[in-house]
């Protein structure tokens, strides 16, 4: 298993020429992805004729097909890598779609009022919010509505996943707005583990166990400081390209965090949908639970054999960070071509 910190200029991995960790686009990124991986394979030429599968989330909605689209032209032209399928967790697929279903997870999960998610929905959206803050001409109707909508959602709430509480690193912070609460058995989740992790992977020794070298970046954090990415990237859909690959014969794997409201669900569900009945593909296995031991895990659909659509229940933005156990089991069924399991 294979893990990319791209572009270059995110996380530990840098460019030879410090200019590249200047602005970076969509093109740019599949392009670097794509030499990434011949070179690899060239330095361990027994690992070519394996099955190769393509995984990630969230902006990886963008860099996953366009890279997997790279990869089947070299294909048409020399058989090279030998690409089976592509997971996308919580993705970004097609703008407008998955940011605006963020007001409907918010208002059917209670985190705004009615008039607020009328006011979210008919007023200024989220796709438009967004649209206008890259562009640094945020409209004074949509200034109103996300002032409304942070309102009530509160700060104390996370976004990627709403069932959990927030990592509040002052003690005072947390006697201030909190009440304390006691650590209940079944809670396992560590809300501050990003925090942890970070400070973690920057101590010295473990950056020198990672060989990481600090080559125009000067520490590990969540956003890069030296990154100048074109976000407008953003607006350009890539389900289609999906729709390409599916056509390809490459098997495709949608699945969602359910407690997830910054690429919520519903959005995801509807396109996978959408491109199914674009494409002609009838259900194979029907919508319904499935299950992770003795517990329901999630529910999915699969069309055609090809095209899959999953969620994870009490599941968050980065799927493996809430539900690990669920994750594996999903992801196990996508590496062996089945549906996860429907009974128990």
């Amino acid at each position: 298993m294979l893990y990319l910190e791209t572009p270059a200029g995110a996380g530990f991995s840098y460019a030879n020429n410090s200019a590249s960790h200047g602005t970076m686009d969509d093109e740019a990124t599949a392009n670097d992805n794509l030499i990434f991986l011949r070179r690899w394979f060239d330095q361990f030429p027994h690992y070519k004729h394996r099955d190769l599968f393509l995984t990630g989330e969230s902006y990886a909605g963008h860099y996953i097909p366009q890279l997997a689209r790279l990869m089947t032209e070299l294909d048409k032209k020399k058989k090279l890598l030998n690409l089976k399928g592509i997971a996308l967790g919580n993705p970004v697929l097609e703008y407008a779609t998955d940011l605006n279903s963020r007001a409907e997870f918010f208002w059917s999960h209670g985190l705004i009022s009615d008039s607020t998610y009328t006011f979210f929905t008919a007023t200024c959206n989220y796709s438009r919010y967004v649209s206008e803050y890259y562009r640094d001409s945020v409209s004074e109707v949509c200034l109103r509505v996300m002032t409304q909508v942070n309102k009530e959602t509160s700060n104390f709430v996370d976004k990627y996943d709403v069932t959990l509480d927030v990592c509040i690193s002052s003690v005072l912070w947390q006697s201030k707005y909190l009440r304390p609460r006691p650590q209940h058995e079944g809670e396992r989740t560590d809300v501050c583990i990003e925090d942890e992790t970070v400070k973690y992977i920057n101590r010295e020794d473990v950056r020198k166990a990672l060989h990481a070298r600090l080559v125009g970046v000067h520490k590990l954090t969540v956003c890069s400081e030296v990154l100048d990415y074109e976000l407008l990237n953003l607006e350009i859909p890539t389900i289609s390209i999906v729709g390409s690959l599916v056509e390809a014969d490459i098997r495709i794997l949608i699945y969602s965090g359910d407690q997830d409201s910054v690429i919520p669900l519903m959005g995801s569900r509807l396109l996978v949908h959408r491109l199914a009945t674009k494409l002609g593909l009838n259900t194979s296995v029907p919508y319904g639970a499935w299950f992770q031991g003795k517990q329901v895990a999630g529910w999915s659909q699969v069309y055609g054999n090809v095209l899959s659509f999953a969620t994870i229940r009490g599941d968050s933005h980065e799927a493996p960070f809430s539900q690990p156990q669920r994750s594996l089991v999903l992801f196990k069924s996508f590496l062996d071509n089945r549906p996860p399991p429907q009974v128990l």
